[in-house]
């Protein structure tokens, strides 16, 4: 490989974060032919305020951090990150959270609600499929950090159970 196409695909993947951030997406992946048994394969995922690059051959794995300026302007950070918070219930996929078994029905739970381990608080679809997400411990739901028929990533906190 040479330097210069090292240097060409190094540019088209900053492209792709550019692009990724200017667009408010969250995920972009794409397959460039150079040849018959040359190729490369780019798939860039924002979370939070990174990106991250994953590429086949004939580029090595990188991270960029995203440009400054591209990040949302928040509000001042607040005191606690519910992920962090040792009731967090988190998401164990990327999907379309969704806090009722179907349109119009009564939620799983509430603020408030007692849940018992293993009782199913939310349902997660994944490529048409409904995966029911179970509290991990008993207690009472505190919060709810996800709007119904809204997409969640991996990782991202869902509720909080106290």
């Amino acid at each position: 490989m040479s330097k210069q196409t090292t240097d060409t695909d190094v540019a088209f993947i900053s492209a792709l974060a550019e692009l990724l951030n200017k667009n408010d997406l969250t995920e972009l992946s794409v397959k460039r032919e150079y040849g018959e048994d040359d190729s490369l394969e780019v798939r860039v995922v924002k979370q939070a305020n990174v990106v991250t690059v994953q590429a086949t051959a004939p580029a090595p794995m990188m991270q960029y951090a995203a440009p400054a300026a591209a990040a949302p302007t928040a509000a001042p950070a607040a005191p606690e990150d519910p992920a962090q918070h040792p009731g967090a219930v988190t998401s164990p996929m990327v999907g379309t959270v969704y806090l009722a078994a179907e349109p119009g029905s009564a939620p799983f739970v509430a603020v408030g609600a007692q849940v018992s381990e293993g009782q199913t608080v939310l349902i997660i679809e994944a490529m048409k499929t409904m995966n029911h997400i179970p509290a991990p411990k008993a207690g009472t739901v505190k919060r709810i950090l996800v709007e119904d028929g809204h997409p969640v990533e991996y990782g991202a906190p869902l509720m909080i159970i106290e």
